[in-house]
Formats: structure tokens, sequence, C-alpha cells
């Protein structure tokens, strides 16, 4: 319980891999990952059997296939987390130069499956996003690039993260998708500020952003469309956040019930981007306040264990990777209670999706690997000794 709580577990010359990565993994935010798979398993119980009948297919279709994509995330977030973070670093570059291609290939071979965006590789038994792909092996590099450059003699790293950023959001813009343009621009932007930004420089690129937004609001009909809707005050209730909204509403406290909800009859997207209606109707706020605690867990949790963290590679990457997560998940949130434009976001591993259950257990194996228990002193050591 001791190491649970205060994440401090020395290293033993020549111990296995496995009691080692036991003894130093945070299992506290492992335990809170694996019970919002189980939270998602449960609420694809109720939300996708109506798609499955819409399409002609077996009841428990989308259940079973999250379920098979659920385990690979799984199994790919635990044998992650046993590497080092060098080795992470490594397979991270490699991730990114494939993801990148996949990303620019895009608009010449990808398919947007009558969405109106062009986000999906085709593969005739399932589809990829490789946006989801690019989040986390990006945040790892630019962390990289962003350490290095804090070096004595060492490359303009600051500046390359920068290039890159750019590249990636004009890319997903075009596709277009604006979300998770601004997710990756936000993941980048939190580890600039971490890396020591200066104020004023992080104000110009916030009015840059600005600026973005509102040329992509004349430029763009998708964008322009989505914004209008947020905007107006009435809500049309045969659109996905009237049924969203209504849903909420009957749910109350308490639900209307398990398998009593009407939403996802409604929702094409019920099991995707509007999943918290789904639970916010037949289980109401209890459920959805737990699905909120346990997001804040891991964010909590792995940020208290990076402010310790002596190696600024680490300290940046993981800091990067846990917001991003965290704030992917308010996103998703955020817009089903309209406090947000539709993005078109999941809610990480309990959404529905082959792409953001396997990135998403890339990103939470990568997570972990970075805070796990090091033998070295705190952060705080370091700067009692530079004032000596």
């Amino acid at each position: 319980m001791t190491e649970m709580v205060y994440g401090t577990a020395p290293m033993r010359a020549g111990e296995p891999v496995l009691p080692r990565w036991w003894r130093t993994v945070d299992k506290w935010t492992m335990s809170a990952i694996l019970m919002l798979f189980g939270v998602g398993l449960l609420l694809g119980l109720a939300a996708s059997p109506p798609l499955a009948a819409r399409n002609g297919l077996g009841s428990f279709h989308y259940v079973e296939r999250q379920l098979f994509f659920g385990g690979l995330a799984i199994v790919t977030m635990l044998l992650t987390s046993m590497m080092s973070p060098a080795l992470v670093r490594r397979l991270a570059v490699l991730g990114f130069i494939a993801a990148f291609i996949s990303l620019a290939c895009l608009p010449f071979l990808g398919t947007d499956f009558g969405k109106g965006a062009v986000r999906w590789y085709s593969l005739g038994f399932a589809s990829v996003q490789p946006s989801e792909f690019l989040k986390p092996v990006f945040v790892v590099l630019a962390a990289w690039l962003m350490a290095a450059s804090q070096e004595l003699g060492g490359p303009p790293g600051k500046t390359f993260s920068f290039l890159l950023v750019c590249t990636i959001v004009g890319l997903l813009a075009m596709q277009p998708d604006f979300g998770q343009a601004a997710l990756t621009m936000f993941a980048w932007g939190v580890m600039y500020f971490v890396a020591g930004a200066p104020i004023v420089l992080l104000l110009c690129i916030a009015g840059g952003v600005v600026g973005f937004g509102v040329v992509a609001y004349n430029s763009s009909q998708h964008f322009a469309r989505r914004i209008d809707g947020f905007l107006n005050p009435e809500i049309d209730p045969r659109t996905q956040l009237g049924y969203a909204t209504n849903a909420i509403q009957e749910g109350g406290f308490f639900g209307v019930g398990v398998g009593e909800g009407q939403v996802k009859w409604s929702l094409p997207d019920a099991h995707t981007d509007f999943i918290i209606a789904v639970a916010a109707e037949e289980y109401g706020l209890v459920l959805v306040l737990l699905i909120i605690l346990l997001y804040a867990v891991v964010v909590v949790r792995s940020l208290f264990r990076l402010m310790r963290e002596r190696d600024p590679f680490i300290r940046l990457a993981g800091t990067g990777l846990v917001c991003m997560f965290g704030v992917q998940a308010m996103i998703n949130m955020g817009v089903a209670v309209r406090l947000l434009p539709a993005k078109g976001m999941t809610l990480p591993f309990v959404s529905y999706g082959g792409s953001s259950l396997i990135a998403g257990g890339i990103a939470v194996g990568m997570l972990l690997a970075f805070t796990r228990t090091r033998p070295q002193g705190e952060i705080a050591d370091v700067f009692q000794r530079r004032g000596h």
C-alpha cells in the first residue's frame, strides 16, 4: 500500500523484469484505466445493439469488436509500460515517421465514410485513423527535442518541435479535423510551457490560434456549421446534440434503468462520440461522476509522480501525454453537455473504436513507463543543491 500511495520503490540488482515492473508501476493509474475499459464494455452492451440491428449485424457485434480491440489495447499498454524511457523514445520516433507519412497520404488514399472528413484508411475488415496514433508519438518526439534544446550546445529543439506541430495541425485541418488539431497544439503548448517558454511567446501563439480559428470559420463550411450550431441558443431536438441533451436531462441522479434508455435508438454515434449520454440516461449522474473520478485519478496521480522526476525528457513527455489524455476526455464530455462545439472525439477507453482504443493503449503505456519509480533523488533535491 505504501508503494501505491507514495510511489517510492528502490531498484534491486538482478531483479526479474516482471517483479520489478509490478513494484514500480503506478497501480492506481493502471487500475483506473482497467475500470474505464470495463465501464466502456458495460455501456457498449447498452448502446451498440440498436446500431447493429440497423446494419443487419448480430446484437453484440460491436461489443465483441470492442472487446477484441480493447484486449489488444490493454496488452499493448502493459507491454509498453514495461519498456525503459529510452526504448519508448526510440520506438516513438519510428512510429512518428510511419504515422506522419500515413497522415500526409490521407487526401489521396483515405476515405470519409460519408461523414464529410477524410480521416480514415479503409482496410475492409476495419478502419485506421492515423491521427490517433500520431498524437502520442508526436508528444514523445517533441519532448525529446525540447529536452535536447536545454543541454549545452544542444539543437534548437523547441523551434523544430514548433515547425513539426504547425505541419501536423495543417494536415489535420485539411481533413478537416479541427478537434484533433487543437488537441495536438494544446499538448505541445503544455510541454512548451513546462520547458520554460516565455509567457509573451505563449500569448502570441494563443493569438495565432485564435486567428487561425477565424480564418477556418470563414473558409470552412464544416467548421462554421459546428460553431454556429454551438452558438445558437436554440437546440434542434432532432440533432445529435438535441438527443444527447434530452437523454442527460432524463437520466437525473440515478438514471432511467439499465436497458431502458431511448437515446441509443436515435443517435448514430451513441456508442462513440456520445457514449456519455447513454451513461447519463441509463445510470444517471452517479456513473458520470464515477467516470470523471477515474479520469481525475489518472491525471492527478501521473502529474504528482512527474513532479518528482529529474529527467527533463521524461517530465515533458509524461506531462504532454497525461494532459492530452485528460483534455480529450473533457472535450468529449463537454460536447455532450454543450459546453463545447461538436468535435467528433472519442472518450478514451470508454467509446467504441479500434484506432482510439489501441492508440490510447500506446499512450497510457508510455505514460506508465514514464511514471514508474526509479532510483533517483527528487527534482527538489536538484534545485536545493543548485542553491548552495
